[in-house]
C-alpha cells in the first residue's frame, strides 16, 4: 500500500481535524435534544411528558471536547496498523489486535464510548436525570459494540473460519433453544436439579399455607441453642441461593453451628395469587412464619433474618408486631436490605411518579409480574457482563456456557403479584414512607420503626449494584437497638455467599460501636479484616441464642407440625 506524501498527509489531517470538529458539534447537538421520556422498561407507558433540552457545564465540555480531538486524532496517525492490544476484554483476543481494520474499528468505538459517557457525565442536570442518562447512554454504548455484530467481530469470523462454520451452526442451535425458554442461557441449566445439586440440605416441610413452605433442617450438632433461628429469604427469587451447595452453603453452615433452622421457601405466584398484597406476605408470611416456630419449638423467642427483600419484609413485619405489643424476635439479621430507600443506586433510573402510577394502572388491582421481566431487568443493570456477553459466547461463537450453580440460581425466576408490587414501588422507591413514623401501615398498623427495639446485626456489601452500601448502612439512622455493622466485599450475591472455608475476600468492622450519618465516615474508621463475615455473624448470633439443649430426633411437633414432605419441598421447584 502506498503511503501518502507528507504534503497530502497534511492535508487529509487537516480535513480529518476538521470533519471532528463538526461531528463534535453534531454529538452536543444531539445530546441536548435527547428525550428521557423512553428510559423504561419495555412495556411501560407509551407516552410519558417530554423532556427539556439539556444543558452542560461548558468548562467539561472543552475538556471533554480537547480530550475527544486528541485521542482521536493519535488514533487516526496510528494509522490501520494494529499489533496493539486494546485495554478491553471484549476486544482481547490476538484476533482484534493483529487485524489493522478490526483494531481501528475497535479503537473507535472505544473512544466513541468514552466520550458519549463524558458527555452524560457533564450534562447539568437534577441527580436523577443525571443518572437517567447515564444509564441511557451506557445500554446504547453497550449494545453498539462491534463485538455484538458477526460483520465486525474478528474473533468471531476467525472462529468460523476455523471450525468451517461449525460455530455459526451452533450458535443458531443456541439461539434457538434460548427461544424456546424464554431467556439467554447464562450457564447449562440441564447440570442442575433443585433437590438433587443444588439446596441439598437436608431436611423436611413442617408447614405451609399458600404463600410458603417453612422447612425444618435436621441438626448437626447433638445440642442446639434454645431459641430457633429463622431464614426469610427474598420472594423475587428463591431461597436456594443460601443453600447451592454444601461447601457455599449458608443454611448448612447455621445448622452446623448449632441452631434449629427454619426457612421461608416462598410459592411462585400464578394467577390464583394475582390478587396478593403487600400486607398479605407481611401478616400470611412473615408473621405467620415467627408464629408456627414459636408454637412449633414452645420457643418464647426466636431469631430472625432477612435477605434483601426477604429483610425489608422482616423489618415490616416487626414493625407490625410491635404496633400490637408483641416482640416475639430477639434478634434480627438484615443481609443487603433496604430499609431507608433514600439510596437505591441504579434502579433509581425505572422510579418516579409516572412510571409507579402507570404499574399501579397496570395491575395494581391484580395481575403478575412476570418473573423473566424482573430479571431482565436486573441483568441490564450490568448489560456488558449479564447480556451481551452471553449473546456474543452464545450466538457468535456457538459455545455452550459452563454450568455454574449460582447463575443456574439466577434463572430461575419467580413472579410476583401486581398489588404486591405496586405498594412497594410506592412506598419504598418512591415515597420512602418506611423510615417515615406513623406514615406507612402495613397489615392496618402504622409502621414506626423505632419501636422495633432489638439487637440487629446489619450487613452490606461494598460494591452492591442493587442494595448500595449507603442504602444498607442507612438502617443504623433507623433502628434504635444494639446494632453491629460489617461490610463486606464484592457484590449483592458474592458478598454474602462467603463461605469461611473458601478463605476469600474480607470484611470491614468498627469495635467502638460509633454510627455516622454517611457511609463514608464509618468506613474511615473501619478496619479490614481478612476472609468471611459469616465467622463474625456467628459469634454475634450465639450471643443472642440462649443455652444449648438437646436436639430434636425428629421434625415438626405432633399432628400438626408434622412432616409434609422432604426438603426442599414443592413451591421452590414451580418455574415462572
Amino acid at each position: 500500500m502506498t503511503m501518502p506524501s507528507p504534503d497530502a498527509w497534511s492535508k487529509i489531517n487537516a480535513e480529518f481535524q476538521q470533519k471532528l470538529t463538526q461531528s463534535w458539534g453534531q454529538a452536543v447537538q444531539a445530546f441536548q435534544t435527547m428525550d428521557l421520556g423512553g428510559i423504561v422498561p419495555a412495556d411501560g407507558p407509551a407516552s410519558l411528558p417530554a423532556s427539556p433540552a439539556l444543558k452542560f457545564e461548558q468548562d467539561k465540555l472543552k475538556q471533554l471536547q480537547a480530550q475527544y480531538l486528541e485521542e482521536a486524532a493519535a488514533l487516526w496517525n496510528g494509522g490501520l496498523q494494529g499489533g496493539t492490544p486494546l485495554k478491553d476484554r471484549r476486544f482481547s483476543s490476538e484476533a482484534w489486535s493483529s487485524n489493522p481494520v478490526a483494531a481501528f474499528t475497535a479503537g473507535s468505538y472505544l473512544l466513541n464510548a468514552r466520550t458519549l459517557m463524558g458527555l452524560a457525565e457533564a450534562v447539568d442536570a437534577d441527580a436523577q436525570t443525571q443518572n437517567r442518562i447515564r444509564f441511557a447512554v451506557e445500554q446504547w454504548v453497550a449494545a453498539t459494540a462491534p463485538s455484538n455484530f458477526l460483520a465486525f467481530n474478528a474473533e468471531v469470523q476467525k472462529k468460523a473460519i476455523e471450525t468451517q462454520g461449525e460455530s455459526l451452526a451452533k450458535g443458531m442451535q443456541n439461539l434457538m433453544h434460548d427461544i424456546q425458554q424464554g431467556h439467554v442461557s447464562m450457564t447449562d441449566e440441564s447440570q442442575f436439579e433443585v433437590g438433587q445439586n443444588v439446596a441439598t440440605t437436608e431436611g423436611a416441610v413442617v408447614y405451609e399455607n399458600e404463600f410458603f413452605q417453612l422447612i425444618e433442617y435436621k441438626p448437626l450438632t447433638a445440642k442446639v441453642y434454645e431459641k430457633p433461628f429463622l431464614l426469610i429469604p427474598p420472594c423475587i427469587n428463591k431461597f436456594y441461593i443460601l443453600d447451592l451447595q454444601p461447601n457455599n452453603s449458608f443454611i448448612r453452615y447455621a445448622v452446623s453451628q448449632g441452631h434449629r433452622t427454619f426457612v421461608v421457601s416462598w410459592r411462585n405466584p400464578d394467577e390464583s395469587m394475582a390478587q396478593k398484597s403487600w400486607d398479605d406476605y407481611i401478616e400470611n408470611g412473615a408473621i405467620q412464619a415467627i408464629a408456627t416456630v414459636q408454637e412449633l419449638t414452645s420457643a418464647k423467642h426466636i431469631n430472625a433474618l432477612g435477605f434483601c427483600v426477604g429483610g425489608t419484609i422482616l423489618s415490616n413485619a416487626l414493625a407490625v408486631l410491635a404496633a400490637r405489643g408483641e416482640k416475639p424476635v430477639a434478634s434480627a439479621t438484615f443481609l443487603t436490605t433496604l430499609i431507608d430507600f433514600t439510596d437505591t443506586g441504579i434502579l433509581d433510573v425505572f422510579i418516579d411518579d409516572n412510571f409507579v402510577k402507570f404499574r399501579e394502572l397496570q395491575m395494581g388491582q391484580g395481575g403478575l409480574l412476570k418473573g423473566q421481566d424482573l430479571a431482565s431487568t436486573f441483568s441490564f443493570l450490568r448489560p456488558n457482563d449479564l447480556v451481551w456477553n452471553y449473546v456474543v459466547g452464545n450466538y457468535l461463537k456457538g459455545e455452550s456456557p459452563p454450568p455454574f450453580d449460582l447463575l443456574y440460581w439466577n434463572s430461575d425466576s419467580t413472579n410476583l403479584p401486581g398489588p404486591f408490587y405496586a405498594w412497594y414501588l410506592r412506598n419504598t422507591y418512591l415515597e420512602n414512607r418506611l423510615v417515615q413514623p406513623g406514615a406507612a401501615t402495613v397489615c392496618g398498623e402504622k409502621i414506626d420503626l423505632r419501636k422495633v427495639n432489638l439487637p440487629v446485626y446489619i450487613y452490606g456489601s461494598r460494591e452492591d449494584h442493587i442494595v448500595p452500601i449507603g442504602g444498607a448502612y442507612a438502617s443504623t439512622q433507623h433502628l434504635p437497638g444494639p446494632k453491629r455493622f460489617v461490610m463486606g466485599a464484592s457484590g449483592h450475591i458474592a458478598g454474602v455467599i462467603n463461605a469461611p472455608a473458601a478463605n476469600k475476600r474480607s470484611h470491614w468492622l468498627r469495635e467502638d460501636r460509633k454510627f455516622p450519618a454517611d457511609v463514608n465516615d464509618w468506613i474511615q474508621g473501619a478496619k479490614e479484616r481478612p476472609g468471611s463475615w459469616w465467622t463474625d455473624w456467628s459469634d454475634w448470633l450465639k450471643s443472642h441464642s440462649g443455652k444449648q439443649i438437646a436436639s430434636p430426633k425428629t421434625y415438626g411437633k405432633g399432628v400438626r407440625f408434622k412432616t409434609i414432605e422432604a426438603a426442599p419441598g414443592r413451591y421452590v421447584k414451580a418455574r415462572a
